[in-house]
C-alpha cells in the first residue's frame, strides 16, 4: 500500500506567515486539513491569513515571532505547541534579502539577511524539533531554500550564501535527527510569478531571465502544493535530507 499524502487532523507552525510563500503554504495546509500556527514578527500582521483559512472552514492560530532573537522563538513555539497540542510539521519558511553587489554590502546588512535565512531557522527547527523528539512522534520539518541555494545570480551575496547554508544544515540536521524519527527537507522553489514581481518579469531584463527557463514560464504558487504534501506527509516517509527543486528545469539549463 503506498503512503498517503492525507496529514488531516497534523498541527504545523509556518514562519512568516504573513504574506508571499508563508501565507500560501499556510492557506493550503489549513485547505489539507492541518490545524496551523501562523508565525511573524507581528501577530496583527497574520489577521489577513488567519481570517481566511477561518473563512474557508480551517484552523489557525496566530503567534509572534522574531526569528532573530532566541528567547522570542522559544516564546513563539510554547505557545503554538499549546494551542495545537504539539506541533507535527515545522515550515521554515521566513526570509528577507539585500540587493547590493558584495563589494557595496556593509556588515550590517550582510548579518541580517545571514541571522534571518540562515541562523533564524536553525532557532525555529532547535526549538521545535527537541518537542518533536520530546513528544516521542517525531514529525515533518521542511525548511524553505531557494533555487540560489544550489547555483548563484549577482547582486544578491548574503541571500545566496543563507540558502546555500540553509541546503547544507537541512542535511546535517537531517542526518542527527533520523534517529527521533524527525525528516527534514529543503524545498527549493524557482522563479514565481507574484504581485510584487510582475513589472521586472514583463521588462526586457525579466523577459530575458524567462528564457532561460526550459519552461519558457515561471512558476505558479499552486505548484508548490504538491511538493510541501509530499514533504510534510507519510508519502514523502523515506526522504530525508532531500533537497527538492520546483523551478521548471531552471537548474539544469545550460550554462
Amino acid at each position: 500500500m503506498s503512503a498517503s499524502m492525507d496529514i488531516t487532523g497534523r498541527s504545523a507552525l509556518v514562519t512568516g506567515a504573513s504574506g508571499g510563500l508563508g501565507r500560501h503554504f499556510a492557506i493550503t495546509l489549513a485547505k489539507a486539513g492541518v490545524r496551523v500556527a501562523l508565525a511573524a514578527r507581528r501577530a496583527d500582521a497574520l489577521a489577513e491569513t488567519k481570517a481566511t483559512i477561518e473563512a474557508a472552514g480551517g484552523s489557525a492560530v496566530a503567534v509572534a515571532m522574531d526569528v532573530t532573537d532566541t528567547a522570542s522563538v522559544q516564546n513563539a513555539v510554547a505557545e503554538a505547541a499549546d494551542a495545537l497540542g504539539g506541533i507535527d510539521i515545522l515550515v521554515n519558511n521566513a526570509g528577507i534579502t539585500v540587493s547590493r553587489s558584495f563589494l557595496d554590502m556593509d556588515d550590517e546588512d550582510w548579518d541580517r539577511v545571514i541571522d534571518t535565512n540562515l541562523t533564524g531557522c536553525a532557532r525555529v527547527a532547535r526549538a521545535v524539533a527537541r518537542r518533536m523528539r520530546d513528544g516521542g512522534k517525531g514529525g515533518s520539518i521542511v525548511n524553505i531554500a531557494s533555487i540560489l541555494g544550489i547555483r548563484v545570480a549577482g547582486g544578491i551575496s548574503s541571500y545566496v550564501s543563507s540558502k546555500g547554508g540553509l541546503v547544507h544544515m537541512t542535511k546535517v540536521v537531517a542526518l542527527e535527527l533520523a534517529r527521533h524519527n524527525i525528516r527534514v527537507n529543503a524545498l527549493c522553489p524557482g522563479y514565481l510569478e507574484t504581485d510584487l514581481n510582475q513589472d521586472f518579469f514583463a521588462s526586457d531584463a525579466g523577459k530575458a531571465l524567462i528564457k532561460r527557463i526550459p519552461q519558457r514560464r515561471l512558476g505558479q504558487l499552486h505548484e508548490l502544493d504538491g511538493p510541501l504534501l509530499l514533504l510534510a506527509s507519510d508519502a514523502g516517509s523515506y526522504m530525508t535530507g532531500s533537497v527538492l527543486a520546483v523551478d521548471g528545469g531552471h537548474l539544469v539549463s545550460s550554462l
